[in-house]
C-alpha cells in the first residue's frame, strides 16, 4: 500500500509545473512563482517545455488589464491564461491529436498565452521550427516583435530602395528588428533613440541616429517618405510635418493610454487620412506560420539578429515586466526558463 502510494505521488508530482500566475488584473507586484499542473494540449495545440519567454509592453498591460482594450483578447473580467507572456522557444512535449506538422522533441517557437511557466499548450498554426542558429533566448524574442517590424514595413509602407525612413523607438524590440529589415530593402534609415543606444543603432545598419534629448525630429528640417512611430510621443500634427507631401506615417503605440484618450488616438488618424495628400495608418499583426517562416528565413540568411536587452530567470519575472514597463528597455526582454536557453554561437 506504501509503494502504491508513493507511485501515485510521483506521477502527479511530474504532472505539476512552476509558472507565475495572477488571478485578477492589477499591479505587477501580485506576481507570484507558484507550483500548478501541467497543461493538456488540445487537438490542434502542441505542449512546448518552455526554454525562454521573450516579453513586450502587451504583457504588462495583459497584467494590468489596461487599457480596457486589452482585455478583448486577454479576458473581459479576469485574465483567461492567468500567467503572463506570448513569445515562446522550447521543445514539443506533446502533440494534440489533429497535429501533424510537429513530433515530440522539435524546438520551435512562436506566441501562444501563458509562455511564463516550465510548460505551455499552444495552437500549432502560431509556431514554426526555430532557427538553427539561434540560441533559445534569441528565437523566443522573435514572433511578436519581428512580426510587427515585418508587416509595417513591407506590406503597410511598402517600402522601396531609397525610401527615406525615420523609425521612432528605434532601441526598443520592434525598433532593432526594423531597422535590419528596412535595411535589407534598401531604405535609408534614420534611428529616434537615447545617444546611448547610437553605436548599436549604427551596428544594426542605420544610416543617421537622432538623439531625441537634444533634437525634436518633427522640428528639424529632414522629411521622411516613411516614419514608423512605435511611441507615439508626439502629437499626430507635429509627425505630419516630418513626412513628404506623400509620405506614410504608421503608428504603433506602445503607450498605455485609457478610456477616451485611447479612441481618440487610435481613430483620429485614420479619419484624417483620406483627407490628406499623406497616408495615417495603423495595422495588426497576429503570428501565424507563414509570418514566422518569413522571419526564419531573414534569420538564417543572416539578415536579422534579435537583439537581447535583459535576461532573467523566471522567478524574477515580476522584475522583468517592471524593467519593460520602464519605458527604457533595450531590445527584448526574454525570462530564461531553463539552462539550455544560453546564446549559441552563429
Amino acid at each position: 500500500m506504501e509503494q502504491a502510494l508513493s507511485v501515485v505521488h510521483t506521477q502527479t508530482k511530474t504532472q505539476a509545473m512552476q509558472a507565475v500566475v495572477y488571478e485578477s488584473y492589477g499591479p505587477i507586484e501580485q506576481l507570484q512563482v507558484r507550483e500548478i499542473p501541467r497543461p493538456t494540449p488540445r487537438a490542434n495545440e502542441v505542449l512546448v517545455r518552455v526554454q525562454a519567454a521573450a516579453l513586450h509592453i502587451g504583457d504588462v498591460f495583459a497584467v494590468r488589464g489596461q487599457p480596457y482594450l486589452m482585455r478583448v483578447v486577454t479576458g473581459l473580467t479576469r485574465p483567461k491564461a492567468g500567467i503572463p507572456g506570448f513569445d515562446v522557444c522550447g521543445v514539443v512535449e506533446s502533440v494534440g491529436t489533429q497535429v501533424t506538422r510537429f513530433k515530440v522533441g522539435d524546438r520551435v517557437f512562436g506566441a501562444g498565452f501563458g509562455t511564463c511557466a516550465e510548460y505551455v499548450s499552444v495552437k500549432a498554426a502560431t509556431l514554426t521550427h526555430a532557427p538553427e542558429r539561434l540560441s533559445a533566448t534569441q528565437a523566443a524574442a522573435l514572433a511578436t516583435s519581428g512580426i510587427p517590424a515585418l508587416v509595417a514595413l513591407r506590406d503597410v509602407a511598402k517600402l522601396e530602395p531609397g525610401s527615406k525612413l525615420l523609425i521612432n523607438g528605434a532601441a526598443g524590440g520592434i525598433g532593432t528588428f526594423a531597422i535590419q529589415i528596412a535595411k535589407s530593402m534598401g531604405a535609408e534609415v534614420t534611428a529616434v533613440c537615447s545617444s546611448q543606444r547610437r553605436a548599436l543603432m549604427l551596428e544594426l545598419g542605420a544610416d543617421h541616429v537622432i538623439d531625441y534629448n537634444q533634437v525634436d525630429f518633427t522640428r528639424a528640417d529632414e522629411r521622411y517618405d516613411v516614419i514608423f512611430d512605435n511611441v507615439e510621443n508626439h502629437k499626430l500634427e507635429a509627425c505630419r510635418r516630418a513626412l513628404t507631401p506623400h509620405g506614410t506615417l504608421i503608428l504603433n503605440s506602445g503607450v498605455g493610454e485609457d478610456g477616451l484618450a485611447l479612441w481618440v488616438r487610435l481613430l483620429k488618424p485614420l479619419f484624417l487620412s483620406p483627407l490628406s495628400r499623406q497616408s495615417y495608418r495603423r495595422f495588426v499583426a497576429m503570428p501565424n506560420q507563414k509570418e514566422l517562416e518569413a522571419l526564419t528565413k531573414l534569420v538564417e540568411s543572416g539578415t536579422v539578429t534579435p537583439v537581447i536587452g535583459k535576461t532573467f530567470p523566471l522567478a524574477e519575472t515580476k522584475q522583468a515586466l517592471a524593467h519593460v514597463a520602464s519605458g527604457h528597455a533595450l531590445g527584448k526582454t526574454v525570462i530564461e526558463v531553463s539552462s539550455s536557453s544560453s546564446p549559441r554561437r552563429a
